[in-house]
């Protein structure tokens, strides 16, 4: 597999599944395009021969503006969009502040379609390009105490298979990864969250609410959600399109 002359915009790219997908696309010959607000992103970008930018994707006018530095950048054209900026909030639905359901909806739903919009041109005119959106198991299953990662994680899926069918015909692909629980600093800091909302240990954590409905009980490594991302920007990941890839351990097969 190759991505040599393909340039990729990773969101949130500084750490965890962004970063394993940085380093992976770099491997394989793509130019990449890191965005982050995390320290110690230029780093990683650096060290990989990319680009860093930086941008609150909590602000619609900051995401345009990634949107044309981005495309700057890349001299008119992103081949690869991977929309994985995130974050998680634990709490009960009647606890939960409206600005960050509002911050929520935005970072994880509204400014990948943001992304998608301003550089789905270029594809266009390219007849080439692969999106990849970063949703989760609770893009298709309802989870406690998280409500609104659980609804733009629902929303990431649903703009995927729209999208999906409006670009096709350009050959570009539209997928949406679903993973489970995987090794990253957000997942850290999840154990921690919940261990104080429901008055249990960070070990009663893992194996009672989060590896308790997976067939295979273990976390799931970055590394291993990077070489799929790779599978589906490659050329031979063209005939799959429109669909949620459970990346979950077993998690959904119930």
């Amino acid at each position: 597999m190759t991505l040599k002359n393909r340039t990729v915009l990773i969101t949130g790219g500084g750490g965890g599944l962004g970063r394993a997908m940085a380093e992976a696309f770099a491997r394989e010959g793509a130019r990449v395009i890191l965005h982050d607000v995390v320290p110690g992103a230029r780093e990683v970008a650096d060290r990989l021969g990319g680009v860093f930018l930086q941008a609150d994707l909590s602000d619609q006018a900051a995401v345009r503006t990634l949107a044309a530095d981005a495309l700057a950048a890349a001299g008119g054209r992103i081949d690869i969009l991977i929309n994985n900026a995130g974050f998680q909030s634990i709490n009960p639905i009647d606890e939960f502040p409206e600005e960050m359901w509002n911050k929520m909806i935005q970072v994880m739903l509204t400014a990948p379609f943001q992304l998608i919009k301003y550089l789905l041109p270029a594809m266009k005119a390219n007849r080439w390009g692969r999106i990849i959106n970063l949703s989760s198991v609770h893009g298709v299953v309802g989870s406690p105490f998280k409500g609104p990662y659980t609804a733009a994680k629902h929303g990431i899926l649903g703009l995927t298979r729209a999208v999906a069918f409006e670009v096709g015909e350009y050959g570009i692909t539209v997928n949406a990864l679903c993973p489970a629980y995987a090794r990253t600093g957000i997942v850290e800091k999840q154990i921690a969250d919940q261990a104080r909302t429901l008055n249990i240990s960070a070990e009663e954590v893992v194996d009672k609410v989060m590896l308790a409905p997976v067939a295979i009980k273990r976390l799931i490594e970055p590394e291993e959600i990077a070489a799929f991302a790779l599978y589906l920007a490659s050329d031979a990941g063209a005939i799959i399109t429109g669909a949620g890839h459970m990346l979950d351990l077993g998690y959904t097969a119930r």
